[in-house]
């Protein structure tokens, strides 16, 4: 597809106020503080260079959703002790900040952070938040948090870090999420610790149909009632499911990058991601992982605008569904959608 007539330089993208309705804490962390934490730990990692293939994805490598969940497994070996996750957690949200994302919602898996030291998985929340909470304000950008388990982990273990999630929404925890391998474990053995998870006030972000079919997506939608779908870019085998997901309102939080690298779509610019859009599915623009796709979102919008052929009218829009299906209170969300509506237009102009 050629480039989009109305593409404009990296610098014009980075100036646009964005919203990231879907980035992983565990997917952020800078390369040079791993280096550093390598140094002080006395890891046995050599430079860089060597480091870079175990925790980022390479053009000379596979993109298989194997190799691209190996790189968790390295980077989780990083969080050694409650002063370098409250640094990673502060650098996450200036590193947003500093791309003009002015709301995230940055979700976390609390019991893979907790095992590389066998911490209290109380403990780890906790650090987050209180770094999250002091970021936020020291860099001018408002983040929420969302609590993640995996699905090869057992249901009692979900509802041990769910009710600690419920527990602590006064200090910004605004949902829960189910991520993980969802090509070899099903979601439904979640449901009922996800139901108790919306009664006591959390918000649901379900992965599904990433490297599973649109069935995941269903399932997600119908028996965990999920609102937010993570990628379901492959909703799109079903009308079935587009149907239910359309009449539902759910939000699709799409990871255009992230897609490619996992292996989810072969070829870039042939990401279902207009396709979504026609079939009037709300989709949203993330990251995913920042570090290990090496990307920022103003990468994202970029390549949306530029390879994938939206309009920046259309990005607007986008990130204007962003702003609306984040799990704010609705004054809260309201403020930031006119205040995202005004900025992005002013934006364009100029």
């Amino acid at each position: 597809m050629p480039k989009n007539p109305y593409a404009h330089s990296p610098q014009f993208y980075k100036n646009l106020p964005k919203v990231e309705l879907h980035r992983h804490l565990e997917g952020s962390l800078r390369v040079r503080t791993m280096m550093e934490v390598v140094r002080s730990h006395d890891l046995d990692v050599k430079d860089t260079g060597y480091l870079r293939p175990l925790v980022q994805v390479n053009h000379n490598e596979p993109y298989t959703f194997e190799n691209f969940l190996s790189k968790f497994g390295t980077l989780r070996l990083f969080y050694r002790s409650p002063d370098i996750i409250k640094r990673i957690t502060r650098e996450a949200v200036e590193d947003a900040a500093t791309d003009n994302i002015r709301y995230m919602e940055l979700r976390f898996t609390p019991i893979a952070l907790s095992r590389a030291e066998d911490f209290c998985p109380d403990k780890v929340i906790d650090w987050v938040l209180e770094n999250a909470q002091e970021a936020q304000e020291e860099f001018g950008i408002i983040v929420r948090l969302i609590v993640s388990v995996n699905r090869h982990e057992s249901g009692e273990e979900a509802a041990k870090v769910i009710e600690l999630a419920a527990l602590r929404q006064e200090q910004g925890i605004v949902g829960v999420c189910l991520a993980g391998n969802e090509a070899e474990f099903s979601a439904e053995p979640f449901a009922a610790v996800f139901r108790e998870a919306q009664e006591e006030g959390l918000r649901v972000s379900i992965h599904a149909g990433e490297w599973g079919g649109a069935e995941n997506v269903r399932e997600a939608i119908q028996v965990l009632n999920a609102e937010r779908i993570g990628h379901g870019i492959h909703v799109l085998e079903s009308p079935n499911v587009v149907s239910l997901a359309r009449e539902r309102g759910t939000t699709f939080e799409v990871c255009v990058t992230s897609n490619h690298h996992s292996g989810a779509v072969s070829i870039l610019e042939e990401h279902p991601l207009s396709e979504m859009m026609l079939e009037g599915l709300n989709v949203t623009i993330n990251t995913d992982d920042p570090s290990i796709s090496k990307i920022t979102l103003s990468d994202e919008y970029r390549m949306v605008t530029e390879k994938l052929g939206l309009s920046l009218g259309v990005l607007r829009e986008r990130v204007l569904a962003a702003a609306r299906a984040s799990f704010l209170p609705a004054r809260e969300k309201s403020r930031l959608v006119r205040q995202l509506s005004t900025d992005f237009t002013e934006k364009m102009l100029q």
